[in-house]
């Protein structure tokens, strides 16, 4: 018993690399600071009082934090789980005439069906008919304006973001793994002398956890529970495997990673974890060759980042004043050059298959153009745009089926004069 822990601890501090812990820190960065105002909103539409919004930012902090750490060692592989920002925007418009009470117990069927899908297999099964070309197609569609951000920060800060670039470009001739740590610290050093970066004294506070009764009622199901899942497995779950895919980690197991942020959700939505779930961008940050030249070893960024962000739900309103010091042109520099490589990847893996090229475009412009219908995200209709085109390119109801001539053997010539 006591090798079996001890052990996977020798070989995370054996795999561990500055690299690993700067990907770790980038990726709660930004996936912190680029939405938990909406979580905020989610949690103030419901009714919910400060120290209620507080508990929230701690289960989540936990949940996402303990699953990650947990599911990566468990598989070796960077598994990164977020909140679902999607489910945040919609709980935001969509969950008025709710109360609290009944929001809770919607969170906590929410993460039952989604511990059921994974379990069951369903989800693995429907994932196995996607086409990588697709996949990859919708994941360079997501990742888009990440990349696009990133240089379109020179407008609001030329010289910040230019330095920032530069230095991950001319660094990746010489040392890739620390090209992104590089562009961190010469951006911030940069921020500070240009006044960006204003240190400012925290009062560190540990979050409590604040307990809600769960009302069970329809109300609840059909205005939160239904489109919660949906557009969590859809917006949010569908894409973070497909991070995975793409950066070949194809052998680690879909149902288990499903199922079990299902039961993290379940066993802590009575403190305002409303669901979590696979990341997808952040996650994209951790499986990139800047993590660990060694795709074996990356899973260290994802505990790494597990670690931050279970400070962050203990210390909340620490965290929140400590990345708020950030200039947002820097966060949009940093995370668009860590995912640089990702979304090459991706890319060239959407284009790759002839045969499905055009599907895959139509899924990457659908995906990259941010449309939401029935308050779904743009992941997944941009994989139902591609499906849609492939099925009809394969088809024959249009054209009709094909008529195979069979070429009978000419008959012999008898030469009877003989």
């Amino acid at each position: 018993m006591k090798n079996k822990v001890l052990n996977p601890l020798i070989d995370i501090f054996k795999d561990m690399s500055l690299s690993a812990i700067n990907a770790g820190f980038v990726t709660v960065l930004v996936g912190f600071t680029s939405s938990v105002v909406i979580v905020f909103q989610a949690a103030q539409a419901l009714g919910a009082s400060e120290q209620q919004i507080s508990s929230w930012i701690l289960a989540l902090g936990l949940g996402m934090g303990l699953s990650g750490i947990a599911l990566s060692i468990r598989y070796k592989t960077p598994i990164t789980t977020a909140w679902s920002t999607s489910g945040a925007a919609m709980l935001v418009t969509g969950a008025s005439g709710v109360s609290l009470n009944e929001a809770i117990g919607a969170f906590i069927i929410t993460g039952l069906l989604i511990a059921i899908s994974g379990f069951s297999g369903l989800f693995e099964r429907l994932m196995k008919k996607i086409p990588l070309s697709l996949a990859a197609a919708m994941l360079s569609g997501v990742l888009l304006d990440f990349g696009i951000n990133a240089f379109a920060a020179m407008q609001s800060e030329l010289i910040l973001v230019l330095v920032m670039f530069l230095v991950f470009i001319i660094s990746q001739k010489f040392s890739a793994r620390y090209s992104v740590i590089l562009a961190l610290v010469v951006g911030c050093s940069i921020a500070y002398q240009q006044g960006l970066i204003s240190p400012q004294p925290m009062d560190f506070s540990v979050t409590k956890p604040e307990f809600v009764t769960p009302v069970f009622s329809w109300q609840g199901f059909i205005g939160i529970t239904v489109p919660l899942f949906i557009v969590t497995m859809a917006s949010q779950n569908l894409p973070g495997l497909t991070v995975l895919r793409a950066s070949d980690y194809k052998d680690t197991p879909v149902s288990p990673l499903i199922a079990w942020t299902g039961v993290s959700t379940t066993l802590l939505a009575p403190f305002g974890a409303y669901a979590i779930n696979l990341a997808t961008i952040t996650s994209a940050i951790c499986v990139g060759k800047e993590a660990h030249p060694n795709p074996k070893k990356r899973y260290v960024a994802a505990i790494v980042a597990g670690v931050f962000y279970i400070l962050t739900g203990i210390f909340g309103a620490t965290i929140v004043q400590a990345f708020s010091v950030f200039p947002e042109a820097l966060i949009l520099a940093i995370a668009g050059l860590a995912l640089l490589g990702t979304i090459g990847n991706a890319l060239n893996s959407a284009v790759a298959d002839e045969n499905n090229r055009q599907a895959a475009l139509v899924t990457f412009l659908v995906t990259a153009s941010g449309i939401s219908f029935m308050g779904v995200g743009s992941a997944f209709w941009g994989i139902v745009a591609g499906v849609f085109v492939m099925v009809i390119a394969k088809s024959n109801f249009l054209t009709g089926p094909k008529v195979t001539t069979i070429n009978k053997p000419k008959a012999e010539v008898v030469d009877e004069s003989r």
